[in-house]
């Protein structure tokens, strides 16, 4: 392989450079790769386009690893657009509403709700959004506190579960990696590793019930619960919560409890079975348990609404199709991710990288950096999955040659995105949040912003000291020092509102 020193970096730096000022994560990551590909063929661009196509990208899509994640997401898609459309899950969440009568309960409520749909980061907020508008209004809680929710529960709860398009996604670029640098061990027993890593996701999922039990606010949080309370609201009694609970043409929970009840129990008894014949779980293995379990989970709930609601087998099917869809723009980010990564591997990247490192960057500092890298990645661009993509290339190989934590550095490419795309003005889970909440957009950045920080320089912290001590158990002190530092916040800082301290 010649060394291509310095030049080894403008694939990866163009494309950051470009998803920072474009905002396009396509158009950038297609640039980056053509770049590495006009390297390698010497500066020729039309030898170039033939060999990105012929000899990286045909490649790429032809290993049996990347076509089965393409079919597991397209199965994933399929299946969640139909559970959306079913109604199901606005059902599960209209049960969780009826126990609702303090703002305590309205703000622990919505974060359950948001545990629950776990399937989908963008429809959290379109479900959950509406059916608590009306409560958190009558119990004078601002729109800011559940579009903070919301957020909080969308991405951060999708980025633990593993078998969702999140796990597959982000387990394909794990596995692209580990081959590329000759590593065994199977991206899923890696994803699992990883989770108690993920110390954003956490951290961020449990400042919410923290905050809500604490029963103050500060900074723009506060101001914007104070200019609500004195607006001094329609002041109706409480008891009258179940006057927003409309009875017509509401869909069974059926709907979403069968299919997921079918999804469960085919993924955790095909997994047991391939466990027992192999006593591993390989990736083919993974892949084609979740493409059963989830093409089950859509036949059952498309029968489910047939049955019950009188809904054709066509329109399920197309409602299917239309899911299928959804997934096309993070299958082509993915087959760049995966010409991205084989390029830089060409091209010597990761290795010239943690060169220049050695001697200047500490092993125990590295995640800390991608961390931070990831964030304003992330908050540039708005776009988690773009960021997983150019980062995991380059972080597991310098990772390797650095001897840093590798579990620590691949936990810090999804924390650091994830707090980024918390963050961002311009990510759609940011979006979709100040809709979901019919709250103006920035109010909802400004507001929430504030909390996110405090997350996220706890994440920084624990990953230092996770990468030093090699043990996942430091989430128990980060989770400690968040507390400790949210409850002397609220005590020196913190406004009470009247609303939320007379419940």
């Amino acid at each position: 392989m010649s060394d291509f020193g310095w030049l080894s970096l403008l694939p990866p730096v163009l494309t950051i450079v470009l998803a920072i000022l474009t905002r396009n994560i396509i158009v950038s990551l297609a640039i980056g790769v053509f770049s590495g590909a006009l390297i390698l063929s010497e500066y020729q661009p039309f030898k170039a386009l033939l060999d990105l196509v012929e000899n990286v990208m045909f490649v790429q899509l032809s290993v049996p690893a990347n076509t089965q994640v393409i079919i597991t997401l397209a199965a994933i898609g399929g299946f969640v657009n139909l559970l959306e459309a079913s109604g199901g899950a606005a059902a599960f969440a209209k049960k969780i509403t009826h126990y609702v009568s303090t703002p305590l309960q309205a703000q622990l409520a919505a974060w359950v709700g948001g545990l629950g749909i776990f399937f989908t980061d963008t429809g959290n907020s379109l479900i959950l959004g509406p059916l608590f508008q009306p409560i958190f209004r009558e119990l004078k809680i601002c729109k800011e506190k559940l579009a903070f929710i919301l957020d909080s529960t969308s991405s951060p709860i999708c980025i633990l579960i593993p078998f969702i398009g999140w796990g597959a996604y982000i387990m394909s670029l794990i596995e692209q990696s580990y081959v590329t640098e000759g590593l065994q061990e199977e991206a899923f027993a890696v994803l699992l590793h990883v989770m108690p890593y993920q110390f954003y996701a956490i951290l961020a999922l449990i400042s919410v019930p923290l905050i809500a039990i604490l029963r103050r606010d500060y900074g723009p949080m506060a101001k914007a619960q104070y200019a609500l309370d004195i607006e001094h609201l329609n002041e109706h009694k409480v008891e009258k919560l179940q006057d927003y609970d409309d009875e017509k043409n509401e869909v069974s929970i059926w709907t979403i409890v069968l299919p997921l009840g079918v999804l469960f129990s085919l993924i955790a008894g095909l997994l047991t079975f391939h466990f027992l014949q192999s006593t591993s779980l390989a990736g083919v293995h993974i892949r084609s348990t979740l493409i059963i379990s989830y093409l089950a989970a859509a036949i059952t709930c498309a029968l489910v609404l047939r049955f019950l609601s009188q809904y054709p087998m066509q329109k399920s099917l197309n409602l299917f199709v239309r899911g299928v869809e959804k997934m096309v723009f993070i299958m082509i980010i993915l087959m760049f991710a995966w010409s991205l990564s084989d390029l830089c591997t060409q091209l010597g990247t990761g290795e010239f990288i943690a060169q220049q490192m050695k001697g200047v960057v500490s092993p125990n500092a590295f995640p800390v950096i991608v961390f931070f890298a990831g964030a304003l990645i992330s908050l540039s661009t708005g776009s988690s999955y773009g960021t997983f993509a150019i980062l995991m290339a380059i972080a597991i190989p310098v990772a390797v040659e650095l001897n840093a934590p590798l579990y620590v550095t691949i936990a810090a490419v999804l924390s650091g995105g994830l707090f980024g795309d918390h963050t961002s003005p311009i990510s759609d889970t940011t979006v979709l949040a100040s809709m979901g909440a019919n709250c103006v957009h920035i109010q909802h950045v400004v507001t929430q912003l504030s909390y996110a920080v405090v997350s996220g320089l706890v994440a920084a912290l624990s990953f230092y000291l996770a990468a030093v001590y090699r043990t996942p158990y430091i989430i128990i002190l980060g989770i400690g020092i968040q507390v400790i530092i949210f409850f002397f916040i609220m005590k020196f800082f913190g406004v009470k509102s009247k609303q939320l301290f007379s419940s």
